[in-house]
């Protein structure tokens, strides 16, 4: 009957449960940033939750949303879990009230570790690249490939892949070096303490304007420097080659 709303086809059924939801800053940010901040730095002391207990709870909030991201995906996504990874240490290393410095090695390492990782990549056939900025997702790979191929420009392209790994490495180099500053800066107090806590907790809130912004201005450039280049060598717009959300 006409004006009454038609079916979705299986095609458009299919596309709705692909598609991936849509993360919220301000949650992720809440999450993981605001909510341990507060916690502790206002809750380890003896009246609350003591420093045990702020560290157990804090740093739940960031585990468990890490852990909602691996199930919701139903498949194991390298950076949440190295995350969840991350989480874990710094709860072991507080509880166990272990030495700062043994913080500011695992905050420098992990960053680290994805550098070389990155670093590593290129030369196996799943260069880390694509994974975060050269995939299906925000690319439409196949017609960048067809266009590369067409223009004889497949080898250039590859080098332009690998000049923009070298500037995510850097960016994950930039990171770790920051982070093991920071701590050492923040982390002076004896683990244990309702000083240490707090200082973990103002150096989660500092992460953010010091390490994160930093490496995304480098990530950005990282992206822009792709786009540019896929550009030049395919000789599509813009419009033509990013996925329509």
């Amino acid at each position: 009957m006409a004006g009454e709303p038609t079916a979705p086809t299986a095609e458009q059924t299919a596309e709705q449960t692909k598609a991936p939801k849509k993360e919220s800053f301000l949650g992720n940010l809440l999450i993981n940033i605001i909510i341990p901040t507060l916690i502790l730095t206002k809750l380890s002391g003896d009246d609350w939750l003591g420093t045990k207990w702020a560290i157990v709870v804090a740093l739940a909030f960031p585990l468990l949303y890490g852990l909602r991201d691996l199930l919701s995906s139903g498949k194991v996504n390298f950076f949440s879990a190295l995350g969840i990874i991350s989480i874990l240490l710094t709860g072991g290393i507080s509880l166990l009230e272990l030495d700062a410095e043994y913080m500011a090695i695992k905050e420098a390492a992990i960053p680290g570790l994805l550098g070389v990782a990155t670093m590593a990549s290129l030369y196996t056939r799943w260069p880390l690249v694509k994974t975060l900025i050269y995939n299906d997702r925000i690319l439409d790979t196949d017609k960048i490939a067809r266009a590369l191929n067409r223009n004889g420009n497949t080898a250039a392209f590859d080098r332009t892949l690998m000049h923009t790994s070298w500037m995510i490495a850097g960016s994950f180099f930039l990171s770790s070096a920051l982070n093991y500053i920071l701590a050492k800066i923040m982390l002076v107090s004896p683990p244990g303490t309702e000083a240490f806590n707090a200082e973990l907790g103002k150096m989660t809130a500092m992460s953010y304007p010091v390490i994160f912004v930093p490496a995304t201005v480098i990530l950005m450039f990282a992206l822009f420097f792709l786009f540019r280049s896929i550009g030049k060598l395919t000789g599509l717009k813009l419009e033509e080659i990013v996925v329509q959300q």
